[in-house]
């Protein structure tokens, strides 16, 4: 070892500088979270996400406007029945309504030949019996009626009913006069004649009479009846006594 190298101590340091090296200058935190005021760390918050808002699709309206029509029309149908079941309600107990009655009670004949062209001209004088039996339900028979005399589907004359009023529990018997013609009625005319040898001619009366219903001083809407009535008799030659064998109407009701 040289006489000039010098061998220097290391450099004593105080054991509070050794300390105050090692020691933390503040609490350790945890990545991701945020320091309290009170030194401790706080729970670790979620990342920020965005909320989207939730946008609900609507219906078409024109399905909507599709039931609200379909719903008034449903109400409309139930307000109607209630109506009118009230009314019939109303009527039928109140006047006690009964069907009118119609008979055939006889037939003359004035005219019934073949002409020169074998066409069948007819001539009929058919007397009906018409029946009220309500007691509180008047009817008048309006203008427009027709009555027809048919044999075998073939029609041998018309006529119409008269106007009139018939009121309550009243019967009314009318003399209807009736003329037709029939072309090419050779054929009819034959079987006619068979027929006539039997003794029974089926003939069948239709009638369409328009009619209004009164109830009291309250007159309804203009009805349309149907009457349909089956009578046999023996013959229909002309100027001879037509006799009717028997017959049987019905009566129904058309709007």
């Amino acid at each position: 070892m040289s006489d000039h190298q010098r061998i220097h101590p290391d450099p004593v340091i105080p054991a509070t500088d050794l300390e105050s090296q090692h020691k933390p200058t503040a609490p350790l935190v945890p990545r991701g979270s945020s320091r309290s005021d009170h030194g401790n760390p706080a729970e670790p918050q979620p990342p920020y996400q965005r909320t989207i808002p939730i946008q609900y699709s609507k219906p078409p309206k024109k399905r909507h406007c599709c039931r609200r029509f379909l719903c008034c029309i449903l109400c409309f149908f139930f307000i109607l029945i209630m109506i009118v079941g009230i009314l019939a309600a109303i009527i039928y107990f109140g006047f006690d309504p009964k069907l009118p009655k119609y008979s055939v009670d006889g037939m003359t004949i004035t005219q019934f030949n073949l002409n020169n062209d074998n066409s069948l001209s007819a001539q009929f004088n058919v007397n009906i019996t018409a029946r009220n039996p309500n007691k509180k339900i008047g009817i008048s028979y309006e203008g427009g009626s027709r009555l027809t005399v048919i044999y075998m589907g073939t029609t041998l004359c018309q006529g119409s009913f008269p106007k009139f009023y018939q009121g309550h529990r009243n019967t009314t018997v009318l003399n209807i006069p009736m003329t037709g013609q029939t072309q090419d009625a050779t054929g009819l005319l034959s079987s006619l004649q068979a027929q006539t040898q039997t003794g029974i001619v089926p003939l069948v009366l239709r009638a369409k009479v328009p009619v209004r219903i009164k109830l009291g001083k309250l007159k309804l809407p203009k009805l349309k009846p149907l009457v349909r009535c089956r009578v046999n008799v023996n013959t229909l030659a002309a100027d001879n006594v037509i006799r009717i064998r028997d017959s049987s109407c019905s009566f129904k009701f058309k709007l």
